[in-house]
């Protein structure tokens, strides 16, 4: 979802949070209709997504370098999530609902984007609405499973996510995030697992410099 300073800022450390909204996405004329047996995979991805209330799990991140880096993931639909990198990365992304903050301990950085402009927003919204404002642009068919490539008709800018889902059991198993430059950061899910209940101490980050949010410092 986010990514460490040194990588371009387009690109989300976990394929998921940490940059800008608008370097994924991309403004566009209304999207043709899809197919019949296209539309019933993003209507089955949508339920899935949407029953997704809380679970956790553990990611292997690849970025377009090809450095990999490993992790534990946190989801608490609406609007919560936790990355928390493995060292010796030294990062941690939060989403608290509102905000989605990104601290470097290595770097002694700290960064927050509104949620709303981060990849998160596709499937941390209470509804997800594949169908109005996102362009699903292609789906497609794999050997055990599908994925869906989309982007945000409304942003002004290039990019896209393609969220991957297994059939057998459906469940997403990873996503990759292509920024302007046709570069990708992809995220695979090595485990992803329902909770009943989560501590909401997991989704509060706060920065202990007291920086505004967008401003960072070394």
């Amino acid at each position: 979802m986010i990514r460490t300073p040194d990588i371009s800022r387009r690109t989300l450390a976990l394929g998921l949070a940490a940059a800008p909204f608008a370097g994924l996405l991309t403004a566009g004329p209304a999207a043709a209709a899809l197919p019949a047996a296209d539309q019933a995979l993003v209507n089955k991805a949508v339920a899935y997504l949407e029953g997704l209330t809380q679970a956790k799990g553990t990611f292997v991140q690849t970025d377009p370098r090809g450095v990999t880096t490993r992790g534990e993931i946190f989801l608490k639909r609406p609007g919560k999530a936790r990355f928390a990198y493995a060292a010796p990365s030294g990062l941690l992304v939060v989403s608290d609902g509102s905000l989605v903050s990104v601290a470097n301990s290595k770097l002694k950085t700290f960064e927050s984007y509104p949620l709303g402009a981060t990849p998160l927003s596709l499937f941390l919204a209470k509804q997800i609405r594949l169908d109005r404002g996102v362009q699903v642009t292609r789906v497609t068919r794999l050997a055990d499973g599908f994925s869906l490539t989309a982007r945000d008709g409304k942003k002004e800018a290039e990019g896209q996510i393609t969220l991957t889902f297994s059939d057998a059991p459906m469940q997403l198993v990873g996503w990759t995030i292509t920024d302007p430059q046709g570069q990708g950061t992809r995220v695979r899910l090595t485990r992803l697992e329902k909770v009943t209940s989560m501590d909401d101490s997991l989704f509060v980050l706060k920065d202990p410099r007291n920086l505004r949010p967008g401003r960072s410092r070394m």
